[in-house]
């Protein structure tokens, strides 16, 4: 008897709750229409005049950034198209620091772009294959428009440094990336090593206290805690620290015990070995010389006592990670017992000091009378979102500099590419002129890409609020005249271009290029899919909870 053979699909080899869709229509257009989505979502903050997005994360936590890496992060993407360019977006936050929205917002174009050529008749094979030659090409182009005059070739120059910072800050924190370039600056020179490749970003830490302004903010060569000292002793020059992660009290026994006392003197002299044993543990340090005392865990208080008798400052560092990181800054070795350090272990500080910022308390491990390992941003502002979204802009400059000196300590020299999406111009015009003298099919793919590019100078202009058909139109005529460097001007009332360098807007070439590589890589990775193939998620149904009423409406 021959076995009868189900009909229904591909599905039917599969268990149940599998979801297949095959074909244009059904995945690949689908797979575009998903990734525009959201790539829309960040368009509208590209550049300075970027709007905000307030975000209420699963925790209820509330974001008001224009930071596309915290707003993808905080959204939860779950569409698979979409999250391949979300997880291209997060490879360039954590190689390079900055460029996401760049990221997402060419992927999403090029996508685009992709789902036209697709319409008219192209085999994805076809598109595939002119978007590959348009990266080879808009790489080299990229490199062939490095700016000569305005390479960083000392990461020691002030000067050089502030303006690339100054327009990757304004890109985030328009009219105050003069004075956040400065901070920044400041503090990457404290820290800077003699081999600026080994620069290292978590060196310039960032400490946010609540009240006055922005132009509140200082740098503090050293490290600054938000918490005060915990007993009397509130300064203290010339410092050697021992540094513990176990707390400062007597010692507690692992087991339960008995201990029968038969008169009052047996419990005087009991409490008072006890005493006498956290006493000598405290001298001991005295004696070495050690005058500041920092653990990870808590000061009882008869070791404060005894610790004030001594004349020692002592200030508890509850995060592991800042005990390590001081740990590194000072030169000391974390003990994990009471004890006196050896010399070895023992760290040393030009200063600790308990100073007031605004209303809080802090305390200051300061080593300006020395080589610092680390230097503290202090920020200053009214609400805690701006303070927050301050230190997001921050970190995108400090990883600037990071990918500046890191290419200026390996091969002499930081380049960088004009900004305002000059590069961008430049690159989509060389791209056409080639597509021109190449044959067969992916010369409308190499269009296409070429189109593409031209979504950062549009957008410029759209979030300016300028027409971007008369920008685009001028940029077109400037660099077909041979003006490599024009961009768009978004300070002029009607649409208007600029020189980019003359004006101190340039870009960094290597985060420049990676973004265009992942963006590139996504949409062709998104692109060669032909089918979806998903399975039954994990659990069971999601049920609702009823909604409680009032007790008076059931009256």
């Amino acid at each position: 008897m021959a076995m009868k053979i189900p009909k229904g699909g591909f599905t039917q080899l599969l268990k149940d709750g599998y979801q297949h869709s095959q074909g244009l229509d059904e995945a690949v257009y689908r797979n575009i229409q998903a990734t525009r989505d959201m790539a829309q979502i960040t368009r509208t903050s590209l550049g300075p005049n970027g709007r905000n997005k307030l975000v209420v994360n699963h925790l209820e936590k509330l974001f008001v950034t224009s930071d596309a890496a915290t707003i993808v992060r905080e959204l939860e993407i779950q569409h698979p198209a979409a999250k391949l360019l979300v997880m291209a977006s997060q490879r360039q936050e954590a190689e390079q620091g900055d460029g996401t929205n760049l990221v997402l917002v060419l992927g999403g174009e090029l996508l685009s772009q992709a789902e036209k050529l697709l319409r008219m008749g192209l085999h994805p094979s076809d598109v595939i294959a002119g978007y590959t030659l348009s990266l080879a090409k808009t790489l080299t182009v990229l490199d062939e428009l490095a700016v000569a005059d305005a390479a960083v070739k000392d990461p020691s120059n002030r000067v050089a440094l502030h303006t690339v910072v100054q327009s990757a800050l304004a890109s985030k924190q328009h009219g105050y990336e003069r004075f956040l370039a400065d901070l920044v600056v400041d503090a990457s020179l404290h820290v800077m090593p003699s081999n600026p490749a080994a620069f290292n970003v978590d060196s310039v830490r960032v400490v946010k206290i609540l009240g006055g302004s922005i132009h509140h903010s200082t740098v503090v060569k050293g490290m600054v805690f938000g918490r005060q000292p915990e007993g009397t002793v509130k300064s203290v020059r010339d410092a050697k620290v021992a540094v513990f992660t176990c707390p400062l009290d007597i010692s507690q026994t692992e087991t339960k015990g008995t201990v029968l006392l038969h008169n009052a003197g047996e419990l005087l002299d009991f409490s008072k070995g006890e005493e006498r044993q956290l006493e000598s543990a405290l001298k001991e340090l005295a004696d070495a010389g050690v005058n500041v005392v920092v653990t990870g865990s808590g000061v009882g208080e008869l070791a404060q006592h005894f610790l004030d008798r001594y004349n020692m400052l002592s200030i508890k560092v509850l995060s592991k990670f800042d005990l390590r990181r001081l740990c590194r800054v000072i030169g000391a070795t974390a003990l994990a017992r009471l004890g006196a350090p050896l010399p070895e272990e023992m760290g040393r500080c030009a200063a600790v000091e308990a100073i007031e910022i605004g209303s809080d308390r802090c305390t200051v491990f300061r080593q300006e009378a020395m080589g610092t390992k680390t230097s503290t941003i202090v920020l200053r502002g009214g609400t805690q979102n701006g303070i927050d979204d301050l230190e997001r802009a921050i970190d995108d400059g400090v990883n600037t500099i990071k990918a500046i000196a890191k290419e200026a300590g390996q091969t002499g020299a930081g380049r960088v590419v004009a900004g305002a999406g000059a590069a961008e111009i430049e690159a989509a015009r060389r791209l056409t002129q080639l597509a021109e003298k190449t044959a067969g099919l992916s010369q409308y793919a190499m269009k296409a890409f070429a189109q593409a590019l031209e979504v950062v100078p549009r957008t410029l202009a759209e979030n300016a609020g300028v027409d971007a058909t008369e920008v685009l139109a001028q940029l077109h005529a400037a660099h077909a005249s041979g003006q490599t460097t024009a961009g768009v001007d978004i300070e002029a009332v009607e649409a208007g271009v600029l020189d980019s360098v003359a004006a101190g807007i340039v870009d960094v070439l290597n985060v420049k290029r990676s973004a265009v590589k992942l963006a590139a890589q996504a949409a062709l990775t998104i692109l060669s899919v032909d089918q979806i193939i998903m399975s039954k998620q994990a659990g069971g149904p999601k049920v609702k909870p009823q909604q409680q009423q009032d007790w008076d409406e059931e009256d």
